[in-house]
């Protein structure tokens, strides 16, 4: 593997199914601006940025090591936040999410990765570019047993996220 920059980042996958209803639902507001694409839903844990490709087995130990109760992430805020992007957020982030994100970010910080200062908030990204848009309340539940390394690849149809590899969310060993 050739020693490039890859642009990484950690995230919980949306099921294909759920990309579909919150698209549909997305479709249906009528809002403008430029929709994710459908298979590009995702809730990040840690954003890596440009990364060496030679740094990926060093990534996927540190994220073997990580562990977690499976949770329910509860979307029912609709935002629209000041730089432009519509989405899906909750009102009470459930703490396994908040403690998984907590730990993986702080892992990579001690693994020499320089992470944004920005407060962790968990986020379903919905469009880009959006005009403010609001009253409207979603209610979508996503499932989460399992996190994710993301490849961000820029192709001629736009900006494609490829999985790299996923771990399951399990409780530490011995509790």
């Amino acid at each position: 593997m050739p020693d490039s920059a890859l642009r990484l980042f950690f995230a919980l996958p949306c099921p294909p199914a759920l990309a579909a209803e919150v698209c549909a639902w997305r479709d249906r507001l009528a809002a403008s601006g430029r929709p994710v694409r459908r298979d590009n839903l995702h809730v990040t844990l840690a954003f890596l940025g440009s990364q060496p490709a030679n740094r990926l087995p060093a990534l996927y130990e540190l994220a073997a090591r990580q562990s977690g109760e499976p949770f329910t992430l509860h979307f029912d805020r609709l935002e629209r936040w000041r730089s432009g992007p519509l989405v899906l957020t909750c009102g009470e982030p459930p703490a396994a999410l908040m403690v998984l994100a907590a730990r993986l970010q702080a892992a990579l910080a001690e693994s020499g990765v320089t992470l944004d200062a920005r407060p962790y908030r968990p986020h379903l990204t919905l469009m880009r570019d959006a005009r403010p848009f609001t009253g409207v309340e979603p209610d979508f539940s996503l499932a989460v047993e399992r996190f994710a390394l993301y490849r961000s690849e820029q192709g001629p149809d736009g900006v494609r996220y490829a999985c790299l590899r996923d771990w399951p969310l399990a409780p530490p060993a011995g509790a």
